[in-house]
């Protein structure tokens, strides 16, 4: 018996945006350089672990993407996992492409990738898988290197805001 107080979602595409708009994720940011130099990046909340032997980890994005064109022709990416205090940088990295790279919250890291400052934790990976999906691809990575910052809060995203966890359910 059906409870009617509950909405119905009756189309795939909303069925799918809303039900995934309720799922928090953590936030991560991917960054490269352009084969001519330029650096790009983008915040997703994509990113797994894959393995831990061989240390693999993957994440999605669209194929008509900003950044798409760098993340097809590269061979090494920086997987940054984002804190709380670093929301401001996620937003700026889900914002206008052109204007990403604005500012001081970069510097050149590992072979002069783009590393995020004041990040919980980043990894060098070497592009070892893109896979297509309809306009998509899932994006393998083997970690090669890696840091630690300080600590932080998690920063999740969550019916299209950034939160920080709050009590322990």
């Amino acid at each position: 018996m059906e409870d009617s107080s509950e909405p119905r979602i009756v189309d795939d595409l909303s069925a799918f945006k809303l039900a995934f708009r309720r799922l928090a994720a953590g936030v991560s940011a991917i960054t490269a350089r352009t084969p001519d130099g330029r650096p790009v990046g983008f915040t997703a909340t994509s990113l797994a672990s894959l393995a831990a032997v061989p240390p693999l980890a993957t994440f999605n994005m669209a194929r008509v993407a900003s950044t798409w064109p760098a993340i097809e022709q590269t061979d090494h990416v920086i997987v940054h996992i984002l804190g709380a205090r670093n929301r401001a940088v996620g937003a700026k990295l889900a914002g206008d492409h052109d204007r990403r790279f604005d500012g001081d919250h970069w510097e050149p890291g590992p072979l002069s990738l783009p590393l995020l400052r004041d990040v919980p934790a980043w990894m060098l990976g070497r592009i070892v898988g893109r896979y297509p999906v309809h306009d998509n691809a899932v994006v393998v990575v083997q970690i090669e290197d890696g840091g630690l910052g300080e600590p932080d809060d998690a920063l999740l995203y969550h019916e299209r805001e950034f939160l920080r966890p709050g009590a322990i359910a």
